[in-house]
Formats: C-alpha cells, structure tokens, sequence
C-alpha cells in the first residue's frame, strides 16, 4: 500500500476509534450533539458519533459528604460552632437537572446549612443544643430536602458531629458541673454522718437497756439468793434480824477480799468490828422505816389538799 494511502486511513480509524468509550460503574454520562444535550449513558462500553457527540461531562451517582462548620449564637447569647456534616446523591432519574441547573452544588448545600443552623440554633438555650442536636439535624434535612429536590440531588443524611462553645464557656461549664457534684458528695456525706450518729444513738440506748435489764436481774437474784439464805438461817434456829446481820457481815468480808486481789484498786476501810453488820443492818432497817413513814405522810397530806379543794369549790348551778 502506498504512503500516501495509509495516512487517510489511520485519520479514518482514529474517528471510529473515538466513537467508542467507556463509563465506569455508579457514573452517569452526559452525551451532547452538537451541543445539545441528547442522552444518557450508563456504566460499560458506549458509542456516539464522532465529531458530532461529545461527552459533555461525567456524574458520580455515589454518596458524597459535605462538613460545614457554622458559628452562630444561642438562646442565652452564647457562641457556639457546630460542624454539620451532609450526605447527599444525584438521583438517578434527575441526573440531567443535578448536571444543568446547578453549577456548585457543595457551595448551595453550605449556603443551606448556614441558613437553617442560625434560624434553628437561636432558638435554644446551650444546654439545650446538646439534647436537641437531632432536632437541628432533622430541621436541615427538611429544608435542603425541599430546595435540592429540584436541582436533582437528594439528602441521605444530616448529622451534628461536633458542638463546640467558647473555650471560657466550656471552663465555666466544667466548674458548674464539678460544683454541682461537690454539693451531692456534701449532701451524701453529711447523710452518712446523720446515718451513723443515729446508729450509735441507737446501740448506746440498747447497751444501756440492756446493762439496766443485767442489774436488774442481778439484783432480783442476789434477793432470791438473800431470801434462800435467810430460810435457811431460821430452819436452824437463827431469827431473821441475826440472819440478816449475818448475811451483810458476810459480803463485807467477800467485797474486802475481792478488792485486796486488785493491786490497782483503792481500797476504803469501813468499820469492820463483829458489831458492825450488825449496827450497819440495823441503820439501813431505820433508814427504810424512816422513808416509809415519810411517804405515808407525804401521802396523807395530799389526801387532806384533795378534800380541802373539794369544800372550797363553788357549787355547780
């Protein structure tokens, strides 16, 4: 083949060969004739005409997403910066509005973002925007949802992923936080201390029935024993006032020699002559008979007071 042959023929395969092209897969193409918009292709091996079809552009059909960062101010005047991250798709049966009608679509996704935080966010006090971060989410998808319909792209998703005050904020925040927590540790502690005083009240007044309860039953033994004792004395010819002085003769020597077994102990020497549990008996018999009869006395005069105040009241009419 001559030289002069070959040269339109590569020219001529080079044109057929640019008919043929490929769209690789979640990508729309966007075929133009004559710059007219003509079609749509889809991902694998395409074909157009030559010199008269061009691909005017390619669009991904994945989900992207946009991290906005807005500053705004809240309820109660503080400045917050929430970062808002957007996930959003061409839609597949508006793949020719998402390629015409919108020229910057990251630029009208922040455009809107903007917009609804500082509508929403005003509205609210700080501590609320923490809880109710789902609230402005939700409010920013409605809106760009409505808006971005149109141009042919669809919201997925909006999320708050970070709220972020002012730095003082955040230390007036934390001390309010760790003086709240210092009040409860306050409040527990002085529960715990009432807790405990009560419980010692408590076990004390129960020690001390407890040791009232012991003397008592002690001392009714110690009668019992006493009265045993004093039947026994009498069953052998010994009256009850001897028995008796016997018997306190008796423990007079017993607390005697329970004290000398103590080295440490002070000892007090009380009269200890074979006449002296006798003369103590007989004190102590005086000194009951003595109380005795200044009780009924005491008792007598009251009954005399009663019937005074009886005459003396006036006559009931």
């Amino acid at each position: 083949m001559e030289a002069g042959m070959i040269i339109p023929f590569v020219i001529l395969a080079l044109i057929a060969l640019s008919g043929i092209f490929t769209v690789k897969q979640q990508t729309i193409a966007i075929l133009e004739r004559l710059g007219k918009f003509h079609s749509i292709k889809g991902p694998g091996l395409q074909f157009k005409i030559p010199l008269i079809d061009r691909v005017a552009g390619k669009v991904s059909i994945k989900v992207n997403q946009l991290d906005v960062l807005v500053e705004t101010k809240t309820k109660d005047n503080v400045f917050v910066k929430l970062k808002v991250s957007v996930q959003f798709k061409v839609l597949q049966n508006a793949v020719y509005d998402a390629f015409y009608k919108l020229e910057n679509p990251y630029e009208q996704i922040t455009s809107y973002v903007f917009d609804t935080v500082r509508a929403e966010v005003p509205k609210i006090k700080l501590d609320d925007v923490f809880e109710r971060k789902d609230d402005i989410a939700n409010a920013v998808r409605r809106e760009m949802e409505e808006a971005m319909t149109e141009y042919g792209y669809g919201i997925v998703k909006a999320l708050v992923t970070d709220i972020d005050p002012d730095h003082e904020v955040k230390i007036s925040m934390n001390r309010i936080n760790a003086a709240e927590r210092e009040k409860l540790a306050a409040e527990f502690e002085a529960e715990a201390d009432r807790i405990r005083i009560v419980a010692k009240a408590r076990a004390e007044a129960e020690s001390k029935r407890l040791q009232g309860q012991g003397i008592a039953d002690q001392r009714r033994e110690i009668a019992k024993g006493l009265e045993e004792s004093v039947e026994v004395l009498n069953k052998v010819g010994i009256n009850s006032q001897e028995a008796s002085a016997l018997i306190v003769v008796t423990q007079h020597y017993d607390t005697l020699q329970s004290m000398g077994e103590n080295a440490n102990s002070n000892l007090i020497l009380l009269p200890n002559s074979p006449s002296s549990g006798s003369d103590m008996l007989s004190q102590m018999v005086t000194s009951f008979a003595a109380s005795q009869q200044i009780g009924e006395a005491m008792k007598d005069r009251n009954l005399e007071l009663k019937e005074k105040e009886k005459i003396e009241l006036p006559p009931k009419r």
